[in-house]
């Protein structure tokens, strides 16, 4: 069984590896890896060493060294996660990837951006529009979370609605497996029917796996027009309806987002900007996109259309810098609030949004607790921030459960899931095991024990398959 053992042996092996500047042992170097954007305390772990290798060769020497001496490893990006699926929970190694920052290959002709993981999802969607094409991955995190985290977490965001999650742009991945092996899995070929596609298995496993070390992307081209549209509405029933009215119109919108009044007037706090109509407004933000202008004319008068028929208050084609601002804001504003929140990440079926906020708003006046929503009402992902803000820790401790198992209660009885794209990490394996069908699970513990039989990579997240846990010694 792998334990989150390092010896003062192991830490010269690994600086051979890398080179003594990219081991890190010190206590203010190690801090900033012992959690990521997860604040609460209960989910924080100080590893003993971060390694920083360059190449896939560094990434398979470093894994086989962990192998051979039963030593558990955490994969990590950026750190931007939610779900503190990249923290050491048991001890051991980190193995950053944040040196492997090259876009390798931008292929016009095949459409394909092959990239090392460490790449910055906006840099790399900025590379590629350069060369007049388009990568259609957009996690608002995209200033700061890198690609093969995107890829490692199924990372969704804005644009799902249009072009589909992270899982939906690769093409292929290059992986390190547990055992320090390689392989390469898919590649620039846009089709493939050749035996299990092993590629979707690391794809949303959160660095349980392997460790991916090279991705294929694929491109489309860049879309010559884009609009903003904003529309306020004092009932957020009616600003969530308006998604399938605009959908069953003929429209296909790059992204729909929604933002609640209590999430606006903490976003207006936060920016010391005033938004439009914050005083009762809920907004629905859609973006459209497409080479002919005329067209796109078109469907923002049939939005504006549908808006009006649905009762909003105001509708306007915005400044998308000024709107996008707000919604990106979300997160920070909370957290600007209250240090400690957590943020659930549920999914429902589209049309059971206005039910699922509505019921969810109860909740926050049952607990007395700040609950802010956004999210993507074109596909169903809500964010709910349970804001701790004065509450000592054992008063969070004992609400939050609470709290999470009527949320997921009706989650579930609406034919949901508790995880739309951040995934389940450490701060949600005990719910999946509860909530998850037990054969489902019984699968996905076969997959990791198949693959990871020692239990060495990123132990406690996602499934456990021991029933003895790693211990840091």
């Amino acid at each position: 069984m792998a334990k989150g053992i390092v010896t003062p042996e192991l830490i010269e092996q690994l600086k051979a590896i890398v080179g003594e500047k990219y081991v890190y042992t010190d206590k203010d170097k190690l801090e900033p890896y012992s959690h990521d954007e997860v604040t609460d305390p209960h989910y924080m772990r100080e590893p003993q060493v971060v390694v920083l290798p360059a190449t896939t060769e560094e990434v398979a020497k470093v894994v086989k060294l962990c192998y051979d001496n039963d030593t558990v490893m955490v994969p990590r990006a950026a750190g931007t996660g939610l779900a503190a699926g990249a923290v050491a929970t048991f001890g051991g190694v980190i193995i950053s990837i944040e040196r492997m920052n090259k876009i390798l290959e931008i292929d016009k002709e095949n459409m394909v951006c092959v990239t090392e993981p460490g790449v910055t999802t906006a840099v790399l969607q900025s590379k590629v529009a350069e060369e007049g094409l388009f990568y259609g991955g957009d996690p608002c995190s995209g200033d700061s979370c890198f690609i093969g985290g995107n890829v490692a977490t199924n990372a969704g965001g804005n644009r799902a609605v249009k072009y589909g999650v992270t899982r939906d742009q690769v093409m292929g991945i290059e992986v390190v497996t547990p055992t320090g092996e390689v392989v390469t899995l898919g590649g620039k070929f846009r089709k493939n029917a050749t035996g299990y596609m092993l590629m979707h298995l690391y794809i949303g496993s959160e660095g349980t796996l392997g460790i991916i070390t090279k991705i294929y992307l694929k491109l489309v081209s860049l879309p010559k027009h884009q609009m903003d549209l904003l529309a306020v509405f004092d009932n957020l029933d009616d600003a969530i309806a308006l998604t399938p009215k605009v959908m069953n119109a003929g429209i296909t919108p790059v992204c729909v987002e929604f933002m609640d009044n209590a999430s606006i007037k903490q976003v207006e706090i936060f920016l010391d900007e005033k938004l439009p109509h914050s005083d009762v407004g809920n907004y629905i933000i859609i973006q459209i996109a497409g080479d002919n202008e005329d067209v796109l004319d078109e469907q923002c008068e049939k939005i504006v259309e549908l808006a009006e028929e649905n009762n909003a208050i105001d509708s306007l084609v915005a400044d998308p810098a000024v709107i996008w601002k707000s919604r990106k804001a979300y997160l920070e504003a909370d957290r600007a609030r209250s240090l400690v929140f957590s943020m659930e990440d549920i999914v429902v079926p589209m049309t059971e949004i206005p039910g699922a906020v509505q019921q969810i708003s109860r909740l926050s006046e049952k607990y007395d607790v700040a609950m802010h929503c956004a999210g993507h009402c074109g596909d169903g992902n809500v964010h709910i921030d349970i804001l701790k803000d004065d509450r000592t820790q054992e008063q969070w401790e004992e609400m939050l459960p609470k709290i999470q198992g009527e949320i997921y209660d009706l989650v579930y009885s609406l034919g949901g899931r508790i995880s739309g794209e951040h995934g389940i990490g450490f701060k949600r394996e005990a719910l999946l095991e509860k909530y998850t069908n037990p054969i489902e699970l019984k699968l996905m513990k076969a997959v990791k024990k198949a693959l990871d039989p020692k239990n060495i990579m990123n132990p406690g997240k996602v499934v456990s398959i021991n029933d003895e846990v790693p211990v840091q010694e």
